[in-house]
């Protein structure tokens, strides 16, 4: 299986922060995995180094691997305005992404997850495919014999709020209202760094 599936926290350290969402472990030990942790002697990062590490962040972040990645970054491209603005609002235009950011799921691997096990609709009728598009005006709802699931309910528990989406409670409903601006997206990313290792 070309996805990973080893330990989140490794990655996190790997990148020096926890990228995966709020992490215990992370906040125990955020120096570089391996032997010698803090105590390795580090070689100064070149140029490249820091765009593929930075790609490489963001690829893990949303659950994506490399040709899939690479496939959105050229619809970004083709689309108006800024190349790398445009993939981030790609990916947060996923469906997995859509259900981890209403709160439906704990994580985006989660969200993935129920995604892919038919526990999720898109308007109205259920949708399996993760990678899907959602739409500014679509509806995203957690099916109905699915509503009583655990890992669902107390993830709504702790969900946070975001301005483009809004969220029934109730109904374990939500919708998609726009694309968010840049600005509107919590993540730590360069998206600059990105731009420039594809057009190396």
């Amino acid at each position: 299986m070309a996805r990973y599936t080893g330990p989140s926290t490794k990655i996190a350290r790997k990148f020096g922060e926890p990228i995966f969402g709020s992490d215990k472990d992370f906040e125990k030990r955020n120096y570089p995995p391996g032997q010698h942790g803090l105590a390795a002697k580090r070689k100064k990062a070149k140029e490249y180094g820091t765009q593929l590490k930075e790609k490489q962040k963001v690829k893990y972040m949303y659950g994506v691997l490399e040709r899939q990645f690479h496939n959105t970054y050229k619809k970004a491209s083709r689309m108006a305005g800024q190349k790398g603005e445009n993939l981030l609002l790609l990916l947060e235009s996923r469906l997995d992404n859509v259900v981890y950011r209403l709160g439906i799921a704990p994580t985006r691997a989660a969200a993935r997850q129920l995604v892919s096990h038919k526990h999720i609709t898109l308007n109205g009728d259920v949708c399996n495919i993760p990678s899907a598009h959602v739409r500014p005006g679509d509806t995203i709802a957690v099916r109905e014999r699915s509503k009583s699931l655990e890992v669902i309910q107390s993830s709504i528990a702790s969900a946070a709020k975001y301005s483009w989406l809004e969220f029934n409670a109730d109904t374990l409903s939500g919708k998609f209202l726009n694309v968010p601006t840049r600005n509107e997206i919590p993540e730590n990313i360069n998206e600059q760094l990105i731009v420039d290792i594809y057009s190396k």
